[in-house]
């Protein structure tokens, strides 16, 4: 069974571009306003907490993206968010931030955390949605694999180290 999948819009960005709201309308995504509407036991994508591992698996049910301008980021307190995990090291697909590494969409964050848990084929759906997302994958493909075969997260900031340098 897939895990479900939530975003947490401030409506900050267009509509028209965001990923989050596109995967809303194919129905594999379901969107909040607020943030007391984010589930407390949910992944909850945050880069300021410690890193995300296939270990984390065994609790997961639903992945949240903090889909929301950096002020509003800053300015709220997740802490009663026991769930939070950061993304290892990746570089983006989209057009926008081609190449450019820790600058994901939020689609490529949640599909990043899909791989790391061991859910390819439901990241590989979501990215199927956008002319560009299956390219994200392939750009990411080694790291990917690696952190997805990691026993912890100490394991996967030791896999980071090596792309990082």
């Amino acid at each position: 069974m897939p895990l479900s999948l939530v975003a947490y819009r401030d409506n900050t960005c267009d509509p028209k571009k965001c990923t989050m709201k596109k995967l809303e309308r194919f129905g594999l995504l379901k969107v909040v306003t607020k943030i007391n509407q984010i589930q407390k036991n949910t992944l909850l994508l945050d880069p300021r907490a410690n890193v995300l591992s296939p270990s984390d698996k065994s609790w997961v049910k639903s992945v949240t993206a903090l889909d929301c301008s950096w002020e509003v980021f800053d300015a709220t307190d997740f802490s009663a968010w026991k769930g939070r995990r950061a993304l290892p090291f990746l570089v983006a697909a989209n057009p926008v931030n081609f190449g450019k590494p820790f600058t994901l969409t939020s689609v490529e964050a949640i599909a990043a955390a899909l791989v790391i848990l061991g859910e390819k084929n439901q990241a590989e759906q979501i990215l199927s949605k956008f002319h560009w997302g299956l390219n994200f994958l392939k750009l990411n493909e080694e790291p990917l694999d690696e952190y997805s075969k990691a026993k912890d997260s100490t394991e996967v900031l030791k896999i980071q180290s090596e792309y990082i340098g």
